[in-house]
């Protein structure tokens, strides 16, 4: 590593960060799926996000292919909807390995059910050592039990391996004071504390994941990672989106 890389290096406020991509992010223009523009777009981003020098691992949502909530809704078990999301997410975070593996960047897939024929099993102390070898890690299945988001997996495995910071990549630029695009006099945060976004219900995240980002005093960085570029300015501590913390 050169001096010019270390100067570079040093800019990011955070050493580790907890990257947390909705399934939907990947399906692109199309209604359903992965498309596949999208996705090698964000897995060269995600490369440069680790080759800056930030040490990144990432949970991502199955709601692309299917979601838990709405297979409840339609009249199945809350558990077993839940278990075939988790299966999404793993469907998602091999896409994904294959999309960076291709680029020619070393990445592993963690997955909290156990598929040992496509991914590893979730051990937190292996976990932390691919990222220090500089390995993109992709955490699958969520929790690995019902009842639980994403967003939560994502809050959790943060605490777990020690991040500095959660990253919510969405399609919207921030959290708003309503939803802007049903109401397009809503206004955009540039900060936030947990506490007003839970007690106004802004749906950053869900209750759950708020509370234990505050309680840990997790900062959650809400970008949109739909724009070209956004993941790095994140990454380096510019002023894209909002940052939610406590005081």
């Amino acid at each position: 590593m050169t001096a010019a890389d270390g100067e570079t290096m040093q800019q990011h406020p955070y050493k580790r960060v907890l990257l947390k991509l909705s399934g939907e992010v990947l399906m692109g223009e199309t209604p359903f799926g992965i498309d596949t523009t999208t996705i090698d777009r964000l897995a060269a981003e995600l490369i440069e996000v680790q080759q800056s020098g930030v040490e990144l691992a990432i949970v991502i949502g199955g709601g692309n292919i299917f979601r838990g909530m709405s297979g409840m809704a339609s009249g199945m078990d809350r558990a077993s909807a839940d278990y075939m999301g988790m299966l999404a997410t793993v469907m998602n975070a091999i896409a994904l390995q294959d999309a960076i593996e291709r680029q020619g960047a070393t990445v592993r897939v963690i997955s909290a059910l156990h598929i040992k024929e496509v991914a590893e099993p979730y051990i937190r102390r292996r976990a932390v050592r691919h990222l220090e070898k500089g390995r993109i890690v992709i955490f699958g299945a969520g929790t690995g039990n019902p009842y639980f988001t994403t967003d939560t997996a994502a809050s959790l495995r943060a605490m777990e391996i020690q991040a500095d910071a959660v990253l919510k990549g969405t399609k919207v630029d921030g959290i708003y004071t309503a939803d802007p695009v049903k109401d397009p006099s809503a206004t955009r945060y540039d900060t936030l504390t947990f506490t007003q976004a839970l007690n106004d219900r802004l749906g950053v995240m869900d209750a759950t994941a708020m509370s234990l980002c505050r309680d840990n005093q997790m900062p959650i960085v809400v970008f949109d990672v739909t724009t070209p570029g956004q993941m790095l300015r994140a990454v380096a501590g510019e002023a894209v989106g909002t940052l939610v913390k406590e005081g």
